[in-house]
């Protein structure tokens, strides 16, 4: 059945051809958008659906959140709020919850966290392993996440469970658990940071991902400089995730790569530390990626128009930067061309906003926006 949105006071397309378009109008047909162009000239189908002047977007394409977990890590918030500095160590709270529950648990949790994104406009989204920590759990956790997430990412090399000697367990992590995880997954992640991976067990772990046949993305830069982003850079990383401790070198490496700087600005406000440089990366000619980063412990939230909203706001992104990045930008941060776009051909991902331009993103931040969803053609509220 083809569907023509109409009324549309401001389309936001992400194609360089198309551009924005006012007083627009698109026909979604067989999941994928069909038709873009003026109101006026729209051809007929089955349904009509007038959205009355307000703006349209792609949906948001979340590429970084960590969703199959149990329990809470409230006191941990509550204790960096007093003046607790963040370290990764808290995520072993979560791996005890989550080694607990039963998959029923999991994946209800799973099903609540994909739900509420969906209802704010998020289509498109990523999410990792990396709360389970035994080969028995990474392989549940990704065989539990694949038929619901658009994008599954292998994160074993997440901590190094309490107790744990480093060294074997980073040999587990490239050996049994990789060989129990890789038919459920895309990609393959490694925490590159003090607390959790230093650089030679990193490259280990991007070295035996690569080798069967995983995409590699990297958390790095987040509590402070290091090897993070030259890592991803030299192993031709789709993203390197955080990035909110960089050098010169590290920017240059980026503009000058293939690899996506994703940022994580909820997860920055929520640890309390510096914003990541967007502007810095931005002016480089660097790739830029937003994304919620939700998890439990350092970035509760689903809402990528926060995410927006903050990068405007606080990090010197205009609006249009930060909703590409948020839409285009997690698209290339997942090596994907079909969704982060409205052009015919694209998959039919679709954000109304209650509102008549995508400024009000961050002109009226904090309110909920999100009036109308369809996701592959189906309409979601």
């Amino acid at each position: 059945m083809a569907v023509l949105i109409t009324g549309i006071g401001e389309l936001t397309t992400n194609d360089p051809e198309l551009g924005r378009l006012g007083e627009a109008a698109m026909v979604l047909e067989g999941g994928a958008v069909a038709w873009v162009g003026p109101a006026g000239q729209a051809p007929e189908a089955d349904e009509r659906v007038d959205v009355g002047g307000r703006a349209v977007l792609p949906g948001w394409v979340d590429s970084h959140t960590h969703l199959v977990f149990a329990g809470d890590r409230t006191a941990e918030f509550e204790a960096r709020m007093a003046g607790k500095p963040y370290a990764a160590g808290g995520i072993a709270i979560t791996v005890e919850a989550t080694r607990a529950a039963s998959d029923e648990q999991l994946a209800a949790n799973l099903g609540r966290h994909l739900d509420e994104a969906a209802r704010q406009g998020t289509t498109c989204l990523e999410t990792k392993t990396g709360y389970g920590l035994t080969v028995t759990d990474e392989e549940r956790s990704a065989k539990l996440a694949g038929p619901v997430a658009d994008e599954v990412t292998y994160l074993g090399a997440h901590l190094v469970p309490p107790g744990a000697d480093a060294e074997s367990y980073v040999d587990l992590v490239c050996g049994e658990m990789l060989d129990a995880v890789a038919p459920h997954v895309r990609w393959a992640d490694v925490f590159c940071e003090t607390g959790a991976f230093d650089e030679a067990q990193s490259a280990r772990v991007l070295t035996a991902a690569a080798k069967r046949g995983l995409g590699l993305r990297v958390h790095g830069n987040q509590l402070g400089e290091g090897p993070g982003v030259r890592l991803a850079v030299e192993h031709g990383a789709a993203s390197v995730d955080h990035c909110t401790y960089l050098t010169d070198a590290d920017v240059a490496a980026l503009a000058s790569s293939g690899t996506v700087a994703t940022l994580l600005p909820a997860c920055d406000l929520s640890t309390r530390q510096p914003l990541a440089p967007a502007r810095r990366l931005l002016d480089a000619g660097a790739t830029v990626a937003l994304a919620s980063n939700a998890n439990p412990g350092s970035s509760y939230t689903t809402s990528m128009a926060f995410c927006v909203a903050t990068a405007v706001l606080q990090m010197r992104m205009t609006v249009d930067e930060a909703v590409w990045a948020a839409t285009a930008g997690g698209a290339r941060a997942l090596r994907r061309d079909d969704v982060g776009y409205l052009r015919p051909g694209a998959r039919a991902d679709v954000h109304v906003l209650d509102a008549p331009s995508t400024t009000h993103l961050a002109y009226r931040p904090g309110v909920p926006l999100t009036q109308a969803v369809w996701r592959k053609g189906e309409r979601m509220r």
